[in-house]
């Protein structure tokens, strides 16, 4: 898979589409990424290529949010940053969602890592100059 590099803002919706051409099916993706790089950016542009009708938000506070898409299908997004421990993934039913067939974005998913499933999608994103990010796929 390629490295995709996001030029700007009015660029990400073909990074999105990019990036969801890699796909036949839904995968649990693992968001890596300094604070700040644009995981929850990227995110919102990926759940607009997938017709999400939900507003898309960090879930930082609610651990996970639950986004619906004109299809009536369901995406998971996931921000760990604020857990305090791993077993917290666990009391949400971390593992239900994982299982679940659906798309499911996880951000600061080294809290949790021992719960994610082997078949993995892993992501960094890094900021670069001039407001450039660039999404790697991480083996």
């Amino acid at each position: 898979m390629d490295t995709i590099i996001i030029e700007n803002l009015n660029k990400i919706d073909e990074s999105a589409k990019q990036f969801l051409s890699y796909f036949s099916e839904p995968q649990v993706v693992a968001f890596h990424g300094e604070m700040g790089a644009g995981k929850t950016t990227f995110i919102k542009a990926i759940c607009k290529q997938l017709d999400v009708v939900d507003v898309v938000n960090s879930p930082t506070f609610a651990i996970v949010n639950e986004y619906e898409t004109e299809r009536n299908d369901l995406v998971y997004h996931f921000d760990l940053y604020r857990m305090e421990n791993p077993e917290e993934a666990l009391d949400i039913g971390f593992e239900d969602y994982l299982y679940s067939g659906r798309w499911c974005f996880i951000e600061w998913p080294e809290i949790a890592s021992q719960y994610l499933p082997k078949e993995i999608v892993q992501i960094k994103i890094e900021e670069q100059e001039k407001g450039k990010r660039k999404v790697s796929f991480i083996e």
